[in-house]
């Protein structure tokens, strides 16, 4: 039996870094990456995302409400990118 954490580590910010990861990501792809290619890079950034999610929710080493926190880190983290994909996908409309 284990004792409880007196004063447990925020989980937040671990939720909250894979978020900024997949933003960096996003417009870094939509910047170098041609056009045509976007969508297969922007598929291993959420790989990577999701990678990432599950080593910072098992480096805080707590059980309590996992599922959770990995539900929100790759969640937001499909969010954040499909904004900034949309968000690429616009700009080549209105370009071309």
């Amino acid at each position: 039996m284990s004792t409880p954490d007196l004063a447990p580590r925020r989980t937040f910010g671990g939720i909250v870094a894979v978020w900024v990861l997949a933003a960096v990501a996003g417009v870094v792809i939509g910047v170098f990456v041609p056009a045509g290619w976007r969508a297969q890079w922007i598929t291993v950034a959420m790989g990577a995302c999701l990678i990432l999610s599950f080593a910072v929710q098992l480096w805080y080493g707590r059980s309590q409400a996992f599922i959770q926190r990995m539900a929100l880190s790759t969640l937001g983290a499909l969010v954040v990118l499909g904004v900034i994909t949309a968000g690429f996908g616009l700009a080549a409309l209105l370009a071309g």
